[in-house]
């Protein structure tokens, strides 16, 4: 009780002052990058744990003609591998035909049709950067088209049952086709259920509720025309895990200590929880003109509803990883040993005494909101949730054509329109009645009252309810038109190729909110014009480019490999806006990207050998990339923009299989890459508590693509005799680096050498690490062509839990000097102390699958 008593008064005294100048703790885009870049699903979607029989049913986004590329997606997921540590908007993704990629960003959510195996397993068309394809112009980090068309499917039904203690625990599918009738007609379907409750999820404080289903039928009407139509979905609710500091990790006993939940009436509920659902429906006319011609034209529809809660706050920070909370805020554990040795007992005792000290307090926070609603007081601690939907339409028509017996044509057309509708609704006022769509941070530089502080300026008075909009309200439309064409030509010893495409790209801002910060904003004119509320004007970009390769066959198995290629690429809507959240202006000198690569490869083909050397190099320049976060130096919230990024990624590849006996091969894969930044870059980032916007340099060169790899090895020993199959590969992996934080590094804010030159900061890097995995497996073949599989899968057998997977760097200063020229200095080391994931211990899945 005196707890409370002394946490209410404090509250209450500090009630006049929440909608002032506080200090808050949010979540940075490096952070948001990790957990929806979907570039660690480059490969495969068995990083899900979706595959049944992971040495027969890999889903490859790459040549399967590579031992290489066909096997790391797979074989490196536990660590969130990127192929060549490329982002993952340059890998594009198909469905038969029509470009699925995300309009804004670029990317593919994987997860979207994970736990409809059937569906997807075996049905992909997958090239490699310079492999030529009948779908596109293959991009940097490869093509991939998959075929949901329902005569694809075999006849028959299939039930698959599986146990596991990844990030679900329990999983039930079934599926059933009927090959084609007599009478032209095809139908597929399958249904499945993925779960795990918070007392069986692998990570404390989490859990994973997913239904998924996909239906495709199709009419052949005859030998020249068919038509078919395919939907799917996969509504799922989970809760997040968030990363940590190594002092949280050591404190809790714990490397996958998860301070996003709590205890609320003694039961645990999570502060992170995404709900996705993405229902598509896409209807394909296959059009064979004659012998030498075919024409495919699909058109696709989806409408994309994704949110993500959050707790947050205008008073005390009440995460428990609050860095204000570790023992080493008291007492400085890496320098000269200054502070409260005391009070960093203290902390430490608190730390550890229980589960309960180390995760959020929900009862806490009702009863302060509680007691702040007596007197009239809006909620401090509240559960945001912000969403990002899109209503997205897409056609993709292909045009083949063997012109003659060595040669091909391919071309096609592709458009896009897409809305994303971006905004942030209260989710739960934590038992708190009173809420005002007020900007927290520029109430400490207005005055009160003034039109700038409230985010709309439209509804400013207006209470903000459960399920209410607030803070943001926004629309981005983007629409777009791609045409492509491939040559491939047969000579001699060789297979060339050349691939060409150009497009355009339109986009802008629909504000739905009236800012007050830029709701008066007066131009160079003298002009008084409104920046938020509104549509913004138009960007337009015409892009394109092309790239040629050549194979040569040596003869006796041997082949070289050669190819080249240069693009413009538009920049996405994600990052053409300086403070989408707050107004429509664009980000200057926003220009195409451009990308130069090539690649130089060998290849082994023989009875007992399969080798694949390959070397390569991409030089990407003009490049723009946005990040929001707090900026601590500036205590605002703040948005952020880097301009003309140029990097430089080169590295070596080499795959190869031995096949020891009939029933025994040895598989080895090893690659060393670098990705990095070639040059310091531009930059201009704007406060959000007062709309001003500063440039500067970030001193960024040499900074490397983070959360993947960058040098990795694997030794896999095959085994399979009489239905039997057994794997065990030993992998390592080195150099992998944390997302650098951009602030930390802009030049205005640090100070020069003695000679006049700037030493940023030295990037966050985690130790490498060994894995072992295995699995084992047994099929039975009955009579009437049934057929049962058991497979068990085993990661991770040495329970290695010191593997860093990825992170990031906080984006607060241990010492900095203000605008102001005030020192900084905290005992608290943020340098040392960046937040991270680690690898998971001992996990597997047991699978049980029959077919009938």
């Amino acid at each position: 009780m005196t707890k409370k008593l002394k946490l209410v008064a404090f509250l209450l005294g500090m009630a006049p002052l929440a909608f002032a100048q506080t200090e808050k703790e949010t979540t940075s885009d490096a952070e948001e990058a990790l957990k929806q870049d979907n570039a660690a699903f480059v490969f495969t979607e068995s990083q899900l744990g979706e595959d049944d029989d992971v040495t027969q049913n890999v889903i490859m986004v790459n040549s399967n003609n590579n031992v290489y590329t066909s096997n790391v997606g797979y074989q490196w997921s536990q660590t969130r591998f990127k192929f060549r540590a490329y982002n993952s908007r340059y890998n594009d993704i198909y469905f038969n035909g029509v470009q699925v990629n995300n309009a804004e960003n670029g990317q593919f959510n994987y997860s979207t049709i994970g736990g409809m195996n059937r569906a997807v397993n075996g049905h992909i068309d997958a090239s490699g950067a310079f492999e030529s394809n009948a779908f596109a112009m293959s991009s940097i980090g490869g093509s991939s088209n998959y075929n949901f068309r329902a005569n694809s499917y075999a006849a028959g039904h299939n039930i698959t049952l599986s146990a596991c203690n990844r990030n679900y625990t329990a999983r039930a599918m079934y599926s059933y086709g009927t090959g084609v009738t007599k009478k032209g007609w095809a139908f597929f379907g399958t249904v499945g259920y993925r779960w795990a409750n918070m007392n069986t999820a692998a990570v404390e404080g989490t859990f994973y509720n997913s239904l998924s289903y996909f239906l495709a039928v199709q009419k052949i009407f005859n030998e020249r025309h068919s038509l078919n139509l395919s939907t799917w979905g996969n509504p799922t609710e989970r809760a997040q895990q968030g990363a940590s500091t190594d002092e949280a990790y050591w404190l809790a006993n714990d490397r996958q200590y998860n301070p996003y939940w709590g205890y609320q009436d003694g039961k645990k509920r999570s502060s992170r929880v995404v709900n996705n659902y993405e229902p598509t429906a896409m209807l394909t006319w296959d059009f064979k003109i004659n012998d030498r011609m075919k024409l495919t034209t699909s058109l696709l529809g989806k409408y994309a509803m994704y949110s993500s809660s959050k707790l947050n706050y205008s008073g005390t920070n009440p995460h428990p990883d609050y860095w204000k909370n570790f023992p080493s805020y008291n007492y400085d554990v890496w320098g000269d040993g200054g502070g409260d040795v005391d009070a960093w007992q203290e902390s430490y005792n608190f730390w550890t005494a229980s589960k309960h000290n180390r995760q959020i307090n929900f009862d806490e926070l009702y009863f302060a909101n509680q007691q702040l609603n007596a007197s009239g007081h809006d909620a401090i601690y509240y559960i945001e949730r912000r969403h990002n939907d899109h209503l997205n339409l897409g056609l993709g028509s292909t045009f083949d054509w063997n012109v003659a017996k060595d040669s091909k044509l391919q071309f096609g057309l592709q458009l896009n329109s897409n809305k994303g509708m971006h905004y942030e609704t209260m989710d739960d006022l934590l038992g708190g009645q009173y809420f005002h769509n007020r900007n927290t941070y520029a109430e400490g530089t207005y005055a009160n009252g003034a039109d700038q502080i409230y985010y709309d300026l439209n509804n400013k008075d207006g209470l903000v309810r459960k399920g209410d909009r607030f803070r943001y309200d926004y629309n981005l439309l983007v629409e777009s038109a791609k045409l492509w064409a491939t040559w491939t030509k047969d000579k001699g010893i060789s297979h060339n190729f050349v691939s060409a495409r150009v497009g355009g790209t339109e986009m802008w801002r629909d504000g739905k909110m009236n800012n007050g910060i830029f709701a008066n904003y007066t131009d160079a004119n003298g002009k008084l014009i409104n920046l938020s509320y509104g549509k913004s004007k138009k960007a337009r970009f015409l892009d394109g480019g092309f790239k040629m390769g050549t194979n040569l066959n040596l003869g006796h198995g041997n082949a070289i490999t050669m190819g080249v290629g240069y693009e413009a690429r538009a920049p996405y809507a994600n990052v053409a806006f300086v403070s989408p959240e707050m107004n429509n202006n664009f980000v200057k000198d926003l220009v195409n990207e451009k990308i130069f690569t090539s690649e130089l490869g060998y290849a082994l083909n023989n009875k007992w050998v399969q080798l694949n050397l390959t070397a390569y190099f991409t030089h990407t320049y003009d490049g723009t990339e946005w990040q929001q976060f707090y900026n601590d130096n500036e205590n605002s919230f703040t948005y952020n923009s880097l301009t003309g990024v140029e990097k430089n990624y080169y590295g070596a590849e080499l795959g190869v299989k031995v096949k020891v006996t009939s029933n025994f091969n040895i598989n080895l894969l090893g690659t060393i890459a670098e990705a990095k930044y070639a040059s310091h870059t531009n930059v201009t980032y704007m406060l959000s508590n007062s709309g001003t916007e500063y440039t500067d340099l970030c001193l960024n060169k040499g900074m490397r693509e983070s959360g993947t790899p960058l040098a990795a090895a694997s030794l896999g020993l095959n085994y399979n005799i009489k239905g039997w199959w057994f794997n065990l590969s030993g992998n390592y992996y080195d150099r992998i680096y944390l997302s650098y934080s951009p602030n930390m590094r802009y030049r205005g804010l640090m100070t020069a050498n003695n000679d006049g030159s700037y030493s940023p900061m030295k990037q966050a890097k985690s130790d490498g690490g060994f894995m072992l995995d295995g699995s084992i497996g047994k099929g039975f073949r009955m009579s009437h062509g049934r057929y049962l599989s058991i497979n068990l899968m085993v990661n991770n057998i040495t329970n290695n839990r010191k593997l860093c997977t990825g992170g990031y760097e906080q984006s607060r200063s241990t010492t900095y000097t203000t605008r102001e020229n005030q020192e900084v200095s905290r005992t608290y080391n943020f340098q040392k102390n960046p937040k991270k994931f680690y690898a998971q211990g001992i996990n597997g899945m047991l699978n049980l699958s029959f077919r009938f």
